[in-house]
């Protein structure tokens, strides 16, 4: 079983990168096709699809980008949840990067939460 499924999303995408990938399976949920729409809407990733084999067996293909991705970083943990309201959510890289949230509204970036004036847990960091 596994503890953190994001965490562990991410760590395939940084490895998948830093070997020189260009795309990556990673296990299915709808929280990580949402943070992967949230990556091909910041221009992160080239897209992503929903593979199924079976219907207990979905993957999310991830089609990376060269040299868009410099840094992946898990903020909140199932240990220690990190939550912010709209005006403290911190910026990342001296605004350069954007911070994926969980929100009332689904999962969106921070830039996307500042205009919505809304907060929530910071799941990770992009930059």
């Amino acid at each position: 079983m596994m503890t953190d499924p994001i965490s562990d999303m991410l760590t395939r995408i940084r490895n998948a990168i830093r070997a020189g990938h260009t795309k990556v399976d990673i296990p299915g949920s709808k929280t990580k096709a949402n943070i992967c729409k949230v990556l091909k809407d910041e221009g992160y990733i080239r897209s992503f699809k929903i593979v199924a084999k079976e219907i207990n067996d979905i993957k999310i293909r991830v089609y990376l980008k060269e040299n868009a991705i410099v840094q992946l970083e898990r903020a909140s943990s199932p240990g220690l949840r990190r939550y912010a309201g709209y005006q403290k959510i911190p910026r990342v890289c001296s605004g350069l990067g954007v911070s994926i949230l969980s929100t009332s509204k689904g999962i969106i970036s921070s830039r996307e939460a500042k205009k919505l004036k809304v907060g929530g847990e910071i799941l990770c960091n992009v930059w």
